[in-house]
């Protein structure tokens, strides 16, 4: 493995963290701003971001919810209403406090004093309490409800120790709010929008996870019941992968969302909140991503096919790009899952070895090469970012337009079944508190990041446990699984009852 030659530098099994940023970098993803601790994404790092609103908006729509748009600004004594959310996002908020500045005594500006504002603005670090003022206004009666609302936007919560996708103190994502009439039609959406997570994860990620419910000590600030996904990345930590939110009364209570029942009483309303981010981008990268850079899920890749013409004479040169062309064409005749392939020439002036591998490296699902020789024989070089850099077949032209979405959907279902063979196979049954520490204490100092992997073992819910394995290991109890089947046990640490396994995880 020493001598192994890659695109990325260091590879996963010598640096994993300095991994995981070249290949931002070298995919051409994003790249760090001047303002510390936000980001750039860069145009093929926003497609996908693009691709996943697509689905997601669609996926929304379909059960109901309608866009909105609410304000960046949020007051500070709204942020106060809610004890556990202030509490929970008071360490992480950026306030605005004037309205203006001035030039400063000694050069420079400063804020003006004279511009103090009478309130502080807190900029948004989620929403529910200024969507909530909204709500308060719109809902007088049980006619009024459901309201089903997301809103797709950016946030702001100050991150001290930044890393591009997975943690900034500027990202982009949506929220759902949603308010009702009763306690059960509230709690049916919270699973419902779940659900909806998990289908994307698996459909179009290429990722499978866990969905379950968070510990008390892991909910949202200021929830009733938090779900998740989890997923497992290719270093065997966990990253949550979406979260949805039952609120119960807590936020109408402190935003006055009340309304008239049909039995002719005023009544608190029963709300949820919902949401993923940005950091799906980073999940692609550390699910699906190799040695040599990106791999994207063709079903959420902003180009699906390239076509890089070797035009290595001038007298061939035209005869190469037209045919290139022509085929550009005829592929984009054809459909992949309800979108049009989505096919790209590259006709830069640049040598086809680093075009190539420019393309490898963001990991557009096809290659095709052609050239004077595959003109001459009618057919054109095949490369599949799925399988091995240098493997290529050499299909004939005529009917490979119509192949391809067939064998963009192979791929599709090879990176799904890579990442749930990489799940299986470093989850485990651990039935003792020796095998649990032993199974999250690195093997090797010099690598802490590549060991472990998921634990399934018996819990009693204990807040202290919780943090003492956090302290001892940084490992959290990710989620109590829907997916896995209950079993009755006893609890590793303290020896209480214990209706099923939970899942264990060292975590981004």
């Amino acid at each position: 493995m020493s001598d192994q030659k890659t695109a990325i530098h260091p590879r996963r099994d010598q640096d994993y963290p300095a991994w995981y940023q070249e290949v931002v970098r070298e995919a051409d993803l994003a790249e760090s701003s001047d303002v510390r601790g936000c980001m750039v994404i860069k145009p093929w790092g926003y497609g996908i971001w693009e691709n996943i609103q697509r689905v997601l908006n669609g996926m929304f729509k379909a059960t109901g919810h309608k866009n909105a748009y609410f304000p960046l600004f949020i007051p500070l004594s709204y942020l106060a209403k809610e004890a556990e959310h202030v509490e929970g996002f008071a360490k992480e908020c950026a306030v605005v406090t004037h309205h203006r500045l001035e030039a400063a005594p000694g050069g420079g500006l400063r804020p003006a004093p004279s511009a103090q504002l009478s309130e502080p603005l807190v900029v948004r670090p989620t929403s529910e309490t200024i969507i909530g003022a909204s709500f308060a206004k719109w809902v007088k009666s049980y006619r009024d409800l459901p309201i089903l609302i997301n809103q797709w936007a950016n946030v702001v919560r100050w991150e001290m120790r930044p890393r591009l996708f997975l943690r900034t103190a500027e990202f982009l994502w949506q929220e759902g709010h949603t308010a009702h009439e009763t306690e059960a039609q509230a709690r049916e959406e919270t699973e419902k929008m779940l659900q909806v997570y998990t289908d994307f994860a698996r459909d179009y990620l290429a990722v499978p996870v866990f969905s379950g419910e968070k510990t008390e000590s892991e909910r949202f600030p200021g929830a009733v019941q938090t779900l998740c996904i989890e997923a497992m990345v290719q270093d065997r930590k966990a990253i949550q992968a979406g979260t949805s939110h039952f609120l119960g009364q807590n936020f109408s209570k402190s935003s006055g969302i009340s309304f008239l029942s049909r039995d002719n009483k005023q009544e608190l309303a029963w709300t949820t909140s919902w949401g993923v981010s940005t950091r799906l981008v980073g999940t692609l990268i550390m699910v699906h991503a190799d040695d040599d850079g990106m791999v994207v899920p063709p079903r959420l890749a902003p180009t699906h096919v390239v076509i890089l013409p070797v035009t290595p004479k001038p007298e061939t040169r035209e005869a190469v790009l037209k045919a290139a062309r022509e085929l550009a064409d005829q592929i984009r005749q054809h459909m992949f899952h309800r979108v049009p392939v989505e096919v790209e020439v590259d006709e830069r002036d640049l040598p086809g070895g680093a075009k190539s591998w420019e393309w490898i490296k963001k990991g557009v699902p096809i290659r095709l090469e052609l050239g004077p020789r595959d003109l001459e024989k009618g057919s054109v070089a095949l490369s599949r970012r799925d399988r091995p850099t240098r493997e290529k077949t050499f299909p004939s032209v005529a009917g490979l337009a119509e192949s391809l979405p067939a064998l963009l959907q192979e791929i599709q279902d090879q990176l799904y079944k890579n990442a749930l063979a990489l799940r299986e196979q470093h989850t485990v049954k651990i039935d003792s508190e020796a095998e649990f520490y032993a199974f999250f204490t690195p093997k090797n100092s010099n690598k802490p990041e590549i060991h472990g992997g998921f634990a399934l073992a018996h819990f009693g819910g204990s807040r202290d446990v919780e943090e003492k394995l956090k302290s001892d290991l940084k490992v959290t109890v990710r989620c109590i699984p829907r997916d896995v089947a209950p079993e009755a046990g006893t609890c590793i640490f303290t020896g209480q009852s214990s209706p099923q396994r939970v899942v264990f995880a060292k975590a981004y």
